[in-house]
């Protein structure tokens, strides 16, 4: 494959062109979904492929989300390949029939013989001022059902990368895409050899020994943007990204606090049955005889997603990353 040079890129158009490529690749991929098509959706992440692919792959659906994903369960049954878009995080609720019963299901429930690659994107998270409905963090209900893999990028590469990795894979894939992050740029190109990521793999963005801040999706950018502040109080803080929730790397979380120590587990979902929680139980019972304080956790705040004028306030930022930071009990 020639190299393309690196150029300013989104995280939108990173999504868009794995789709494209995808769907380039293999005649058994169809992206579905409300106003995927000749809009290009709500965030214009489809935008051109019912062009360049026709209506029969790129389609839009009705406003019916358990619909959507029967349809899909269907096509998937029958050897395609369905990118699902749920419109918004909490539009996605009418649709959890389908995915408990039957999507998480269907390859236990036939002894391996029948698999569903289906991907299912779901915009997700805060920060760009919408309302309720709009603005969810329901990773905690997906990581909750045995069966799905779900995975949340935090970077243009690896939005590119996870996806192409998502539509590949033979399991179902609750792919949660960060909306803060649509817009954020880096220098970039699908031919880049770290182009396609494996599932279930964290990577540490950041080298530290004071602690560690354990992140994904949209918290990142917030967690390297902590770690630089909390220099001035001479604290060193490792981030690790760890951009698939199910599988888990416990290895390199597990790597990571045993060499600081230390650790913070950030993210929007509500503090109370939220992934942090169960990461925090992971980690202390691999790290426990290594860590010199208990693990922490900055969330959401356990209450329905508050009106935009409010969301700075209930979606973790520095300020309350580094008080929690604080409350560590550092020892000189």
């Amino acid at each position: 494959m020639t190299t393309v040079a690196a150029k300013p890129a989104t995280m939108a158009q990173a999504l868009n062109r794995a789709m494209r490529d995808a769907m380039a690749e293999d005649p058994t991929v169809h992206v579905m979904g409300e106003d995927v098509g000749a809009l290009g959706g709500v965030f214009r992440i489809t935008d051109g492929l019912a062009k360049e692919f026709g209506e029969d792959r790129c389609t839009d659906t009705p406003l019916a989300e358990a619909g959507i994903l029967g349809a899909a369960v269907g096509m998937a049954m029958y050897g395609l390949r369905p990118v699902v878009e749920m419109q918004f995080d909490a539009f996605a609720y009418p649709a959890f029939e389908q995915l408990i019963s039957h999507v998480a299901k269907m390859r236990n429930r036939t002894r391996g013989a029948m698999p569903l690659p289906i991907t299912i994107r779901v915009p997700y998270g805060g920060g760009i001022g919408g309302v309720e409905h709009h603005s969810d963090s329901s990773e905690a209900y997906y990581v909750a059902t045995p069966g799905l893999t779900v995975v949340t990028p935090a970077t243009v590469e690896d939005a590119y990368g996870l996806l192409r990795a998502s539509i590949a894979s033979d399991d179902p894939v609750i792919f949660l895409e960060p909306k803060r992050l649509y817009w954020s740029k880096a220098e970039w190109s699908p031919q880049a050899p770290a182009a396609v990521p494996e599932i279930g793999k964290a990577l540490v963005r950041r080298s530290g020994t004071s602690a560690t801040l354990i992140t994904y999706g949209p918290s990142l950018p917030v967690c390297m943007e902590a770690a630089e502040a909390a220099r001035e109080e001479g604290w060193d803080l490792e981030v690790v990204d760890l951009r698939s929730l199910v599988p888990f790397d416990e290895e390199t979380v597990v790597a990571s606090v045993r060499r600081t120590g230390r650790a913070v587990v950030v993210h929007e979902s509500g503090g109370f049955g939220g992934p942090g929680a169960e990461i925090a139980a992971r980690v202390t019972e691999r790290c426990f005889h290594h860590l010199e304080a208990p693990v922490l956790r900055v969330t959401g705040f356990d209450i329905p997603y508050p009106p935009p004028m409010l969301e700075k306030y209930h979606l973790p930022g520095v300020d309350r990353i580094l008080d929690t930071v604080a409350r560590l009990q550092w020892e000189n």
